[in-house]
């Protein structure tokens, strides 16, 4: 995941990977984030995307595909500096346990499930604002919540609704994260080890094949945790005070006996597209990250 050489002594060193996940993190939100919104408006039942796109363009305007961008760039300095960071650490410090040994898949998939678990305790607050926000101009008028940005955000649900508000909806959260990023760091480092070692692939193409195979198995395992997570997130209580659902289990367990497995699946295409290239550009600006830090000697 990037350079193989032993890491040097001192503070930079350390908190290296951390920055390095968070930069490329919030390069690839600054292009994905378009997609993201569609994605959301797709979960929410607001149709297809060329539907919602039409929409969105006709009655919102262009701005309304970045709203919520700055909840995004806040979730990825949290969330995908603290989770490519912690993987980066975790799995140097399990190479170091195994003699210098590659590791094998499962432990990798180990590392993944905890850097997620990592990343997501601390990004579940601007998750849960990137959400909202995302989700505002579908509620009725009345019920909108109009937050100016991330912060604003942040602001507004610990005056509203306390401190502990900004974890809502925080277990599948991790969930998610644990399932998308067993899928994305594991099959990355596996894949990449494949394409060098075993078809001597150049470094531009192994990290491009990889990227592409991170980002299936990375949408393909956390699409159903992401439904039940937006679903939790964005729900209001009806006219008696009553919320929709009482966690994400139950959740989980009425989506499946409405609509079937293949329901949690909804807009997976959209979703794929969306994950995906995310998780491609992500893998992509930190190659090229890690090169220009190493040409300037750091």
């Amino acid at each position: 995941m990037g350079d193989d050489k032993k890491p040097k002594s001192g503070v930079w060193p350390t908190v290296k990977p951390f920055v390095n996940g968070g930069a490329s993190g919030m390069l690839a939100t600054c292009v994905i984030q378009p997609i993201d919104m569609i994605k959301v408006r797709i979960q929410l039942g607001q149709g297809s995307a060329s539907e919602i796109t039409k929409n969105m363009l006709k009655t919102e305007g262009v701005g309304a595909f970045y709203k919520g961008l700055s909840a995004g760039l806040l979730r990825q300095a949290t969330y995908t500096t603290a989770r490519l960071g912690s993987f980066k650490i975790l799995t140097t410090k399990a190479i170091e346990a195994n003699d210098g040994k590659p590791l094998p898949l499962y432990q990798k998939a180990l590392c993944g499930l905890t850097a997620g678990a990592i990343g997501a305790s601390f990004g579940s607050p601007a998750d849960l604002a990137l959400i909202r926000m995302q989700a505002d101009a579908t509620l009725p008028v009345a019920q909108r919540r109009h937050y100016k940005n991330a912060f604003h955000a942040l602001y507004r649900i610990v005056g509203d609704e306390g401190v502990l508000a900004l974890w809502k909806g925080a277990g599948p959260t991790v969930v998610r994260a644990m399932a998308l990023n067993m899928g994305m760091l594991a099959s990355y480092d596996q894949t990449v080890e494949f394409f060098k070692d075993n078809l001597g692939f150049s470094e531009a193409t192994t990290v491009l094949g990889a990227s592409a195979v991170s980002g299936f198995f990375a949408s393909a395992c956390s699409l159903p945790f992401d439904y039940v997570k937006t679903q939790i997130q964005k729900m209001q209580p009806n006219a008696e005070g009553k919320l929709p659902y009482s966690g994400s289990l139950d959740c989980a367990m009425k989506t499946l006996k409405s609509g079937g497995p293949f329901k949690f699946y909804t807009g997976f295409p959209v979703y794929c597209i969306r994950i995906a290239p995310h998780v491609m550009m992500t893998w992509i600006f930190l190659n090229q990250v890690q090169k220009f830090e190493k040409s300037i000697g750091l």
